[in-house]
C-alpha cells in the first residue's frame, strides 16, 4: 500500500513496506518454525540457546510421531515398505533381563526421558495401524547402542564421550552408580542386520544388538587401558530414569535374519578413536 506525503510544493508517494508473508501467520507455520541464533557461541547468545532449547523434548516426541506419520502416509501413497528404527528404550527400565521382543517395558510416561521412549513407543504402533488397516509393508528393528567412526564427538553418547575424553587427556565421567550396563554394536554389523531385516519377510519388532554386557565402569576402564591409561576416572550425578540394565536377546534376529554381530568392543574401540584422532587433530603419541 502507497500513501501521498506533503513536501513543500510537492507530493511524494510513499511505499509502505512490504506485509510478511502471510505463512508467518500460519498456525502450522508456527508450530514447525525453526529459528536461527547467530553468535549462539557469545556470552548472551549461549544463554538464548538454551533457553530456547528448553522445548527441545516436545520437538523429540513430534519428529518420531508426526515424522513416522508423515513417512508411512508416503509408503501408503507409493506402495514402498517402510522400517522403522526403534530402540532399545521402549523397555525402559527394565525388569525382565535380559529383554527380548515379547517384553511390553517398564517406562515413566511423564518422565524427563519420556519423551524419546514414548515417542518410539507410539510410532510402533502407528507402523502397525498402518500394516493392519492399510496393508502397508513394514519392519520395525529395536536397536540397542551403537557406536564407531562418524559419530558426533560431543553428542553425550557414553562411548564417545570416553573415547574424547581420553582423547583430550581429561578424566572419563562415570555417572552413578558406574553398575549400569549396556550392550555395545558396532556400525558395520548394525547396518548389516538393519539390511537383512528390510530385505527380509518379517515385520518384527526385532532386536538388533550386541549382548555382550559391560557395566560404565568396565567400559571407562577398557577406553582408559586402549586409549590413554594416565587419565582418571570420576563419577557424577546420573540422569533421571537411567536404565540400570540393557542387554537385547537376538534369537529371532539369528534365526529369521541369519545374524549376529561380528566386532567385539575391543575391536571397535581402535576404529573409533581413529576417526576421532583424525576430526579433533590430536594425533597419538607412540
Amino acid at each position: 500500500m502507497a500513501k501521498e506525503v506533503s513536501n513543500g510544493n510537492n507530493i511524494v508517494t510513499v511505499k509502505s513496506p512490504p506485509e510478511p508473508s502471510p505463512l508467518r501467520k500460519a498456525r502450522f507455520f508456527k508450530a514447525n518454525m525453526r529459528i536461527l541464533v547467530t553468535g549462539g557461541a557469545g556470552f548472551i547468545g549461549s544463554h538464548l540457546v538454551d533457553k530456547l532449547m528448553e522445548n527441545e523434548n516436545n520437538e523429540t516426541i513430534k519428529t518420531n510421531v508426526i515424522g513416522t506419520l508423515n513417512m508411512l502416509g508416503l509408503a501408503k501413497r507409493v506402495g514402498a515398505r517402510i522400517l522403522l528404527t526403534s530402540t532399545s528404550e521402549v523397555y525402559g527400565d527394565p525388569l525382565v533381563h535380559p529383554q527380548d521382543e515379547s517384553y511390553w517395558g517398564n517406562v515413566n510416561p511423564i518422565g524427563v526421558r519420556s519423551c524419546y521412549d514414548e515417542g518410539k513407543r507410539v510410532a510402533e504402533t502407528l507402523m502397525f495401524d498402518y500394516h493392519r488397516q492399510h496393508g502397508v509393508e513394514i519392519r520395525i528393528a529395536r536397536i540397542f547402542n551403537t557406536y564407531g567412526p562418524r559419530m558426533n564427538i560431543d553428542d553425550g553418547r557414553v562411548v564417545s564421550n570416553f573415547i574424547a575424553q581420553a582423547i583430550r587427556d581429561e578424566p572419563l565421567t562415570v555417572q552413578l552408580p558406574g553398575t549400569q550396563t549396556r550392550s555395545f554394536c558396532y556400525v558395520s554389523d548394525m547396518v548389516d542386520g538393519l539390511i537383512r531385516l528390510m530385505e527380509g519377510d518379517n515385520t518384527g519388532p526385532i532386536n538388533i544388538g550386541n549382548p555382550g554386557e559391560f557395566t560404565m565402569l568396565e567400559l571407562a576402564e577398557t577406553v582408559k587401558e586402549m586409549i590413554n591409561p594416565d587419565v582418571k576416572i570420576v563419577t557424577v550425578e546420573n540422569t533421571p530414569d537411567d536404565p540400570r540394565q540393557r542387554k537385547p536377546v537376538i534369537t529371532k534376529a539369528n534365526e529369521l535374519l541369519g545374524w549376529e554381530p561380528k566386532i567385539r568392543l575391543k575391536e571397535g574401540i581402535p576404529l573409533m578413536e581413529e576417526d576421532f584422532r583424525r576430526r579433533l587433530a590430536i594425533p597419538r603419541n607412540n
